[in-house]
């Protein structure tokens, strides 16, 4: 979990992600934010995000994405 909140840190430093679960929804991470997420994460965990994972729901919150690499790293 660490990791994936230095990696969100790294793009928005103001931003409180271990309370907030509406990155998407309140534009606070936009599509640009999330191609370099999802780089970072596939990078960081050795990982393949699938497009079908490419949701606003797997990226809403630090919580929602450690529940997703959790979910690839076990396939």
């Amino acid at each position: 979990m660490d990791t994936i909140l230095e990696i969100l840190r790294g793009l928005h430093p103001d931003i409180d992600f271990e309370s907030c679960d509406s990155l998407v929804d309140d534009k606070i991470i936009d599509s640009f934010d999330i191609v370099s997420i999802i780089s970072d994460l596939n990078d960081e965990f050795d990982i393949t995000i699938p497009a079908e994972e490419i949701v606003p729901e797997n990226f809403n919150s630090a919580k929602a994405i450690y529940a997703m690499v959790e979910r690839l790293m076990e396939e």
